[in-house]
């Protein structure tokens, strides 16, 4: 049969109608929410399942960094993937908190082949990402006094909307850097906020904030802290001291609380130097030190060879770009030398499952290690290597 030229161009609109409707259907964001599996992953920690809900475990109460003693479990969610990046999200749960206990549900997505940092979702209200993604996971908190009930989050849900404007909460080209007073943690035998057990000549740090806090054993949320000639890379394992939610490395707009201060600067050390909040901290206890971030002793003495609290340089590395490895080692630490050789000087110390910086890498010793026989030396710092075999990562530029 012959088409004529009207029937051909009816005949092409359709198709391309067609073609277009299916494209629509195809990338646009579910209409109902998807059910997230009361699934706890690896780095959860004092948490129980009990159908769809998450339940504080049977742990004892303890006192980590911010010096409150609490019982406290963290579970991190299986991750949930949807057909097409969205900016931000609708999650939905259900909680229990009896007995002066909370129960707090945060999400974070994976933007730029890594994780963001964590953002407090409340049920029903739209939370924006800090970057288009297709791949998101949420995180329950539940805390409680010494004794009594125990909080619970269940029924959850999450789904993509569009329909918000976009988070400030954004991943600069360098990492913020802060001068800031750190003081050493100890407590040995204590738990932190992510359930790891304290060991003697420990490497961790604590921030005042969960934002950045690392599950269990994971490194994702790492700071390199620095005196004049030592460094250490060390993952952020507990919250202190002082506060909870000061998240003093995030832009002031966006901080959980004391958003008059300026980006960089602790309250405790505002309260402490200035008066600020009447000198007291979030929980009305006045402020004994200007302190910003805790040292674990062993990244306080060893790592840093420090003999008191001091001001230190540290870097938020999660909040920008660059090269990164993750030190891959079982336990305890590894060196960081002034030289690619493992004769050099011990300049500071990256502590296990630590992110560290990559400036560029460079040929040295042969060493043997978890990664495998290797020659290659990495850059971490100005004058400071770590042997390639230790660290899981690509390749970077040479020296």
């Amino acid at each position: 049969m012959r088409i004529t030229r009207p029937a051909q161009l009816t005949a092409c609109l359709a198709a391309t109608l067609a073609i277009f409707t299916a494209t629509l259907q195809s990338t646009a964001a579910p209409t109902d929410p998807v059910s997230v599996a009361a699934q706890p992953v690896a780095g959860s920690s004092n948490v129980k399942v009990e159908g769809s809900r998450i339940i504080l475990g049977d742990a004892p109460a303890a006192t980590g960094s911010s010096e409150i003693k609490q019982r406290s479990g963290l579970a991190e969610l299986v991750p949930v993937r949807f057909d097409t990046a969205t900016s931000a999200v609708v999650v939905g749960y259900t909680a229990g908190t009896p007995d002066g206990s909370s129960a707090d549900v945060d999400v974070r997505a994976w933007v730029k082949d890594r994780w963001t940092e964590w953002t407090p979702a409340r049920s029903g209200t739209p939370t924006a990402l800090p970057g288009a993604s297709d791949q998101v996971q949420l995180r329950i908190i539940v805390s409680a006094p010494p004794t009594g009930g125990s909080p619970w989050v269940g029924d959850l849900t999450v789904l993509p909307t569009d329909k918000v404007d976009p988070s400030r909460i954004s991943v600069q080209a360098a990492p913020l850097q802060s001068r800031v007073f750190a003081t050493r943690e100890g407590l040995v035998g204590g738990t932190t906020a992510n359930g790891h057990v304290i060991v003697n000549r420990d490497h961790f740090v604590a921030l005042p904030s969960r934002r950045g806090l690392s599950g269990n054993g994971s490194g994702t949320y790492s700071v390199k802290v620095c005196t004049a000639s030592r460094c250490a890379f060390e993952p952020v394992w507990d919250v202190g001291p002082w506060n909870t939610k000061d998240d003093y490395w995030n832009p002031s707009a966006i901080r959980e609380m004391w958003k008059d201060l300026p980006q960089g600067r602790p309250e405790a050390q505002a309260a402490y130097q200035n008066g600020y909040n009447g000198g007291k901290d979030q929980f009305g206890r006045t402020v004994a030190n200007p302190a910003g971030i805790d040292l674990a002793d062993g990244t306080f003495w060893d790592a840093l060879a420090l003999t008191n609290n001091a001001w230190v340089d540290v870097t938020y590395l999660w909040t920008g770009d660059g090269g990164r490895g993750t030190v891959s080692i079982t336990s305890g630490y590894l060196n960081v030398r002034n030289t690619p050789n493992s004769s050099g000087a011990v300049v500071g110390m990256a502590g296990k499952s630590a992110q560290v910086t990559v400036e560029c890498q460079t040929t040295g010793q042969t060493v043997t290690g978890s990664q495998g026989t290797s020659n290659i030396w990495l850059r971490v710092h100005s004058g400071m290597y770590v042997a390639k075999a230790y660290i899981s990562a690509g390749s970077f530029a040479a020296c």
